[in-house]
């Protein structure tokens, strides 16, 4: 649908975000020219109506709100439609009327306009099953005896239908993560206000693949990456002493980036021993290096990791197919994965991790099932299936905005994840995180899945925002959990690496004070 303007009857920042997230959801399009659209004028008009009589105070109960959305023709003939919801007596009242315009708009979508059904409803945050797990804490604190027991294995219905019901969510993505979250609830009650993980960005890469839009650059030369070496290890020993200082218990290191195993031997592995040295203890129960792709990968870095610990390693492929290898820009062959895959485990790496993409361009279902054919046979203990997201800053949007690649559309994406979603069923491969981002092909997600006893503890602490992660290096990210405040605060490492390594400092000096208030 193309309109040529949109009008809003509120000037609230937050009220636009949300009505923008379902207009862009259902492809409405504001045009600015006659010529173009569709319609003249699409209105949105969201009104609170008279409260019932509130059970709680200060909650989402007797919140009620009709939204009421009027598309004016070129003719100027007008057509308006209305839905009414109400919040619910756990919701804050500004959550619950910030979701009830989303739901009231969707449903008016869905039931006057035609549009087909999205996958995940309104769930557009990054972390649906962060609601999963906020409404568990609630059942349990309550002693609420009318859903079944709380335990893995049993699901409850009253989560699912509640998904389906608030957020207009899919039985079939509703049945996907409330599982997830029970079999998430054992690794995350391992952590408590003490216990962290520490992130440590490497921003290199061997070259830059099509799609890619994280701040990553092409590997400079040794005189550059000494540079980055000496500020990273200022930037690392800040960390070790705030580890010493606040008494953490460091329970999973992840050496990620770009492409970590990019850097020459002799830098990789002095960088390592620096991570080992400050970080490794006796707390620690997982220690993972991102590898990526075997054009990256030698004999001495296969040691290296081996030496230091490393009981984890990421081996990406994205596919298996070599003409889209050579199409988005990686410089390898299936049979090089294979190869990787085969000398890391020589080595006694404990787990491997693969990652795929789906809907890569070029691409079908069949395609697919052959990747994952070829994934499965080697028996990788951990599975992460991508949808793969066109960000602004890729080559990717580029060359799409230039029609010189066409990707596929979304309902073979979708069909690609049934294929994918079949072989990690039929293969032992339980999903246990899960993740969404803007413009993803298909309305999908990413979701990890794992051979049970498998599973990534990191991957489920950074993604449930349950535990302190500290970051170093460039891009990299600390996100303290203030338990104090009931917030999660955060500081950013420059992703430029020229600002990284000129304000070192000031990067240092924004993470000490986020730790000093929330462990102080």
């Amino acid at each position: 649908m193309k309109v040529r303007t949109f009008t809003l009857n509120s000037k609230q920042e937050v009220v636009t975000k949300i009505v923008k997230e379902i207009l862009n959801l259902f492809k409405v399009e504001i045009v600015g020219r006659y010529g173009e659209a569709d319609y003249l004028q699409l209105s949105v008009v969201n009104r609170r109506l008279a409260d019932g009589e509130p059970r709680k105070t200060g909650t989402g109960l007797g919140v009620r709100l009709e939204s009421r959305l009027i598309l004016f023709e070129k003719d100027g003939t007008e057509h308006s439609f209305s839905w009414q919801g109400e919040g619910a007596a756990d919701e804050r009242e500004a959550a619950a009327m910030h979701r009830l315009i989303k739901l009231n708009l969707y449903h008016i979508f869905r039931r006057y306009l035609g549009a087909e059904e999205a996958p995940w409803g309104i769930l557009h945050g990054v972390r649906p099953t962060k609601i999963v797990h906020r409404w568990i804490r609630g059942l349990r604190q309550a002693g609420d005896l009318t859903c079944p027991p709380l335990q893995e294995g049993e699901p409850q219905a009253c989560i699912i239908d509640r998904l389906m019901s608030d957020y207009a969510c899919s039985r079939e993505k509703a049945e996907l993560i409330v599982p997830m979250a029970f079999r998430q609830l054992p690794f995350l009650e391992t952590s408590d206000d003490k216990t962290v993980s520490i992130y440590v960005g490497i921003p290199f890469c061997l070259t830059r693949c099509l799609y890619c839009s994280f701040p990553a650059h092409i590997l400079p030369g040794e005189k550059k990456l000494r540079e980055f070496m000496q500020v990273f290890r200022r930037d690392l020993e800040s960390v070790r002493d705030a580890v010493a200082r606040f008494g953490f218990k460091v329970q999973n290191i992840y050496v990620g980036g770009g492409t970590p195993t990019s850097l020459p031997d002799n830098f990789f592995a002095e960088m390592l021993e620096m991570v080992y040295n400050a970080f490794y203890g006796p707390d620690t129960a997982e220690f993972t290096v991102e590898a990526g792709r075997p054009d990256s990968i030698t004999p001495g870095k296969i040691a290296a990791m081996r030496r230091l610990q490393v009981s984890r390693v990421s081996v990406n492929p994205q596919t298996m197919q070599q003409r889209t290898l050579q199409l988005i820009g990686r410089q390898h062959t299936p049979e090089a994965v294979i190869e990787m895959y085969h000398a890391l485990r020589a080595a006694g790496i404990r787990h491997i991790n693969m990652d795929l993409i789906l809907g890569l361009p070029g691409e079908t279902a069949e395609d697919v099932g052959d990747t994952l054919a070829r994934v499965t046979a080697l028996e990788p203990d951990d599975i992460t299936l991508h949808a793969l997201a066109i960000k602004r800053g890729s080559r990717l949007k580029l060359l799409m905005d230039e029609r010189h690649v066409s990707l596929p559309g979304d309902a073979e994406t979708r069909r690609m994840s049934e294929v994918a979603l079949g072989f990690m069923k039929r293969c032992g491969y339980l999903p246990y995180y899960l993740y969404r981002q803007g413009y993803m092909a298909g309305d999908l997600e990413n979701i990890g899945c794992a051979r049970p006893g498998a599973e990534g503890m990191y991957n489920i602490q950074i993604m449930e925002e349950h535990q302190t992660i500290i970051g170093i290096g460039g891009a990299a990210t600390t996100k303290v959990v203030d338990r104090r405040a009931a917030r999660l605060k955060s500081s950013f490492n420059a992703k430029d690496l020229a600002t990284y390594l000129r304000d070192i400092d000031v990067y240092i000096e924004k993470r000490k004070q986020l730790l000093a208030a929330a462990y102080e």
